[in-house]
């Protein structure tokens, strides 16, 4: 069994190919690789290929092997799924040590407490959860399709805000899970800010946990809205944007305040109704959004949701 790096080299290096077989054989018969392909009717290139096991032999390659040097197409065949299933052996002990390393960068064991991953003892079992978390094949995907392009953003300027950037994309990989659960209805703009009045009277009412039916209304009008705990190193507020076509409001209520968690909803709201789709938001990052008008205009809205007591329909 491969354990380490070294382990992985040496089985790379001591791994036969059918190509070696293949050569040893017309080595043996005194053909080369040109009086091979010729006999075979196919390209040197491919033959070559095949010889250094870059190219796989195909059923139809070992049907014409058996005829041209005489070893049934079975043995070609059997040698190769023998092989390649070996390669991909390695391969996978190769990612999950490299899995191993990159757990490291996560609060793995906060994660697992939340009940976000499941994972045994052992850095390895860690790296295997947080690739299924991610729904990724690799550490080099995750970071390609995370950190590079889907919360480049936020990956970026929660380095500069002093904030682990693996936390901040493992609270927002979370919030996508939640809603991943809800069944929401097609987004209606009119029908959020009617739900809007009836969340604010919620607010009035004081009840002592309001988030279930907060979650109920925006559901049946299109939003989804998640409650994720925030992570070490990666004290957030809330996050916006859409995800597969819908609109996700992300809260944590990290101040434990219910001031502070209604104004960060109204605030999300906003960026809902008065911005674009593309837009990402993320709260509690300094400069994570460059434009301050929206962010202005998104606690005006707030402002006003929270403390104006008369009722009103967004404009």
């Amino acid at each position: 069994m491969y354990k380490t790096k070294e382990d992985i080299a040496i089985g790379r290096e001591l791994l036969s190919s059918p190509g070696d077989t293949l050569a040893e054989q017309i080595e043996y018969t005194g053909m080369t690789q040109a009086e091979l392909a010729e006999r075979m009717g196919r390209p040197k290139k491919t033959i070559n290929e095949i010889i250094q096991g870059k190219a796989q032999i195909t059923p139809e390659t070992a049907l014409q092997l058996e005829r041209v040097v005489g070893i049934p197409a079975d043995f070609w065949v059997e040698r190769e799924r023998r092989y390649r299933l070996e390669l991909a052996k390695i391969d996978e002990v190769e990612t999950l040590l490299q899995a191993k390393e990159w757990s490291k960068r996560f609060p793995c064991t906060t994660m697992k407490n939340l009940g976000w991953i499941s994972f045994e003892n052992g850095a390895v079992s860690a790296g295997k959860a947080l690739l299924s978390f991610f729904n990724v094949a690799s550490p080099a995907v995750y970071e390609k399709f995370y950190h590079r392009q889907l919360y480049a953003m936020a990956c970026r300027m929660s380095e500069k805000n002093s904030k682990d950037s693996y936390a901040v994309a493992a609270w927002l990989r979370q919030g996508e899970r939640q809603a991943d659960s809800i069944q929401g209805a097609d987004f209606d703009r009119n029908a959020f800010e009617d739900a809007l009045l009836e969340i604010k009277k919620l607010v009035i009412s004081g009840g002592d946990d309001l988030f279930p039916e907060l979650q109920e209304l925006c559901r049946r009008v299109g939003v989804k809205v998640v409650s994720t705990p925030c992570l070490p190193k990666a004290p957030l507020h809330g996050s916006t944007r859409w995800v597969k076509g819908k609109p996700l409001i992300q809260l944590s209520n990290r101040l434990n305040r219910n001031d502070m968690f209604w104004f960060t909803f109204f605030h999300e709201a906003a960026h809902i109704i008065k911005h674009n789709k593309k837009d990402f938001f993320v709260e509690g990052m300094d400069g994570f959004c460059d434009d301050k008008e929206k962010e202005a205009e998104a606690n005006a809205f707030a402002e006003e949701f929270v403390e104006n007591p008369k009722m009103s329909k967004p404009d």
